[in-house]
């Protein structure tokens, strides 16, 4: 037991329970606490910011703090300086709107914080491979220099470079690069509804390459990346399907058992949906994920989307 001149705060690192702070919990966050607290709970204290109070009550439930407070409002998030020992980063940066920049004021105000007293000893970032642009469908791996194409990835660009600049702290930051995330019991989370709609895809000339992964096997690599990231290191997070874009959601339909989307060279497309969508097919490419499986040893439950889309895979 400490005594009066060893107080617990002043013990050896591996008598005292590790604090991890979570930077937007939504879902992905919940499932990457759940990571943490149910094999680990005697090791974690976990804790998370949220800018609602509805969501206190359910953050609570999953056995996490709720720390009040809003990256908008850098006055209210001070007190997490010095808070925590390990940070999991997921909140996006604000979303395209007039007069928005390709600034991330959010995780400035995050770094800024962090770095008032001692910063944490680790820090994992969730970026997106919209990062690299588009790569006519080459091999990509984490080597390649980015090239944002639209202001949401070029606000990522600017999350990156500021979780570096935190690493020069003697921070060991992981940015984790993350594809289309999917899951059944995720909001949004497949193909099905925009199946039902009868939403187009690219003819198979036209077609684009798309990558993808489980959001299960996604808060895994999270919680991987905290205790056995390399010091700022990247990683695509990504599964093993070499699918196009058409190709996935012909998939998705066998697997429902709904009709395939109907196919429409670029030059209709272009008039016929949404804008957001008409970027997510204009760049191509297939990550390697070499790094995520050697690096963080992560053994993926999903390799394929198939796996995470069939009746039979949505209840591992």
């Amino acid at each position: 037991m400490p005594s009066n001149q060893t107080p617990l705060g002043a013990l050896p690192a591996r008598f005292r329970r590790q604090r991890v702070l979570m930077v937007g919990c939504g879902d992905v966050g919940l499932r990457t606490a759940g990571q943490l607290g149910a094999p680990q709970s005697q090791r974690v204290r976990l804790m998370a910011l949220t800018s609602s109070p509805d969501r206190v009550r359910l953050l609570r439930a999953c056995g996490i703090t709720p720390l009040q407070g809003d990256l908008d409002d850098p006055a209210s998030i001070q007190r997490l300086a010095g808070l925590a020992h390990r940070v999991i980063h997921l909140a996006p940066p604000p979303t395209d709107r007039a007069g928005a920049s390709e600034r991330d004021p959010r995780s400035l105000a995050l770094v800024r914080t962090l770095r008032l007293r001692t910063p944490p000893l680790a820090l994992v970032y969730g970026s997106t491979t919209g990062v690299y642009g588009d790569c006519g469908g080459q091999r990509v791996d984490e080597t390649r220099t980015v090239n944002p194409h639209t202001p949401r990835a070029q606000r990522r660009v600017d999350a990156e470079n500021l979780m570096r600049f935190l690493g020069r702290s003697g921070v060991r930051v992981s940015v984790l690069r993350i594809p289309g995330i999917y899951a059944a019991d995720r909001e949004g989370g497949t193909p099905r509804e925009r199946l039902l709609k009868g939403t187009p895809v690219l003819a198979a000339k036209d077609d684009v390459y798309t990558n993808h992964i489980h959001a299960n096997d996604l808060a895994r690599a999270c919680a991987a990346a905290l205790w056995r990231g390399k010091p700022q290191r990247v990683v695509n997070v990504t599964d093993d399907t070499d699918l196009k874009m058409g190709d996935y959601f012909d998939l998705a339909a066998s697997l429902f058992g709904l009709p395939k989307p109907p196919r429409l060279p670029r030059d209709q497309a272009s008039s016929a949906l949404p804008l957001m969508l008409l970027s997510f097919m204009s760049e191509s490419r297939r990550l390697d994920n070499t790094r995520m499986k050697q690096e963080l040893r992560l053994k993926l439950r999903y390799p394929h989307v198939r796996d995470g889309l069939s009746p039979q895979g949505q209840l591992i």
